[in-house]
C-alpha cells in the first residue's frame, strides 16, 4: 500500500456529513489537486483510530498523530496505480481486502452526456463506437467521478464537472454513479 498525502478536510466539508461523505470529498479534493487528465485511482479507506493503534508509524507519516479536531474517521489509503489498458471492471473484479478495510474509493475522469442527449444516443453501438459518439457530442462534459463504499453497504459519490473544477461546485449524494457503487461493493465479496 502507499500512503496517501496527509488530507485536510475540504473548505466546502460540512462537518455534519458522514464520515464517508468526507472521506469522499477528502478524496476529490486530493485528485483535483493532481489535475485533469490523471489515471483512475483506487484507495482503501481504513478505520483512523484503528490505524492509530494498529500502525503508529503510517498514522505518523500520514499526519494523524496531530489534533485530529475536523477530520474524518476514516482514513484513505491510495493504493499501487490502476493498471493501463485494463478495463476498470475487470480490474476490480481481481480486488480483495484484508478485515483491517472497511471501504474503498475510486476517483476516476469520464465523459458524461445530459439526460437530454439520451434520445439522440444511436442504436446499435458498441462499447467502442458509443465511446467515440460520446466524445464527439457537442454537449458531452468531462467530469471527475469519485465513488466510495463501505462493507456495511453505505455508499457515498462526488461529481466534478472540469468546466467548474471548484471544491464547491462539487455535487455529492449516495446514488449518483451507481454501476461503478456496485462494482467496488463488489470487492469486498
Amino acid at each position: 500500500m502507499l500512503p496517501m498525502s496527509n488530507l485536510s478536510p475540504s473548505p466546502g466539508t460540512p462537518m455534519a456529513a458522514s464520515p464517508l461523505t468526507r472521506a469522499c470529498l477528502e478524496i476529490d479534493e486530493y485528485a483535483a489537486g493532481l489535475g485533469w487528465d490523471r489515471p483512475a485511482r483506487l484507495f482503501a479507506l481504513v478505520d483512523t483510530a484503528r490505524l492509530k493503534k494498529q500502525e503508529p508509524r503510517l498514522a505518523g507519516q500520514l499526519g494523524l498523530d496531530q489534533d485530529d479536531a475536523g477530520k474524518s474517521s476514516l482514513t484513505p489509503i491510495e493504493q499501487d496505480e490502476v493498471p493501463k489498458g485494463t478495463p476498470l471492471d475487470k480490474f476490480l473484479g481481481t480486488i480483495a481486502w484484508p478485515d483491517a478495510v472497511v471501504g474503498c474509493a475510486l476517483t476516476v475522469e469520464r465523459l458524461m452526456l445530459p439526460p437530454s442527449a439520451e434520445a439522440s444516443v444511436p442504436e446499435g453501438l458498441n462499447d467502442k463506437q458509443l465511446s467515440k459518439w460520446v466524445a464527439g457530442h457537442p454537449e458531452r462534459q468531462e467530469v471527475r467521478l469519485t465513488v466510495a463504499v463501505l462493507r456495511d453497504g453505505s455508499r457515498e459519490s462526488a461529481v466534478r464537472l472540469r468546466e467548474k473544477d471548484s471544491s464547491t461546485e462539487v455535487l455529492t449524494g449516495a446514488g449518483l454513479v451507481p454501476g461503478l457503487a456496485e462494482a467496488l461493493a463488489a470487492t469486498f465479496s
